[in-house]
């Protein structure tokens, strides 16, 4: 575990993270979570006293990171741009699990099934990720819907929502 504190800040004008609220990881830092690691990997362990897992290290350049902090993590931490944050973490090396209840729906449809098992690892959890964000049981419900239709269609995420949206 690494231990440290820093200052939760905020984009401003940054292209695609405009706006994104974050905590800066030195390369110093970075490299002893996980040496000569210059791609995104996931961490676990501490923000002040919240237990987290599987958050994302996003690479900057020059061997820094910088770690998101969603709003939903801020409401729990009770923390905004300017506070500081005490940081304990490891690298998590516990792979991504897809959302059970999507690979059992899937069971019953094996299109898309075998559409599913063929999407790389990183779009199947854009399903997994979306359908375990709901807040209700019935949003869950009708997002597993949408995959599972979606998927015996042959379609991706993006081609889903797309059409999603257009329906709407």
């Amino acid at each position: 575990m690494v231990k440290f504190s820093t200052t939760i800040q905020k984009f401003g004008a940054q292209g695609e993270k405009t706006g994104w609220t974050y905590v800066p990881i030195s390369a110093e830092i970075a490299n002893r979570l996980k040496a000569g690691c210059r791609q995104s990997f996931r961490v676990r362990g501490k923000l002040d006293t919240l237990e987290i897992e599987a958050m994302a290290l996003i690479p900057m350049g020059d061997g820094k990171f910088i770690l998101p902090l969603k709003a939903d993590i801020r409401k729990k931490l009770g923390k905004k741009k300017g506070d500081t944050l005490q940081l304990n973490l490891s690298e998590d090396k516990k792979p991504y699990q897809i959302c059970a209840e999507l690979i059992d729906c899937l069971q019953d449809e094996p299109g898309a099934l075998d559409h599913f098992n063929k999407l790389s690892g990183s779009h199947k959890r854009y399903f997994s990720k979306w359908i375990e964000s709901a807040k209700t049981t019935p949003t869950r419900v009708k997002r597993i819907t949408m995959a599972v239709n979606a998927l015996a269609r042959g379609w991706g995420f993006p081609e889903m929502i797309r059409a999603g949206s257009n329906e709407q």
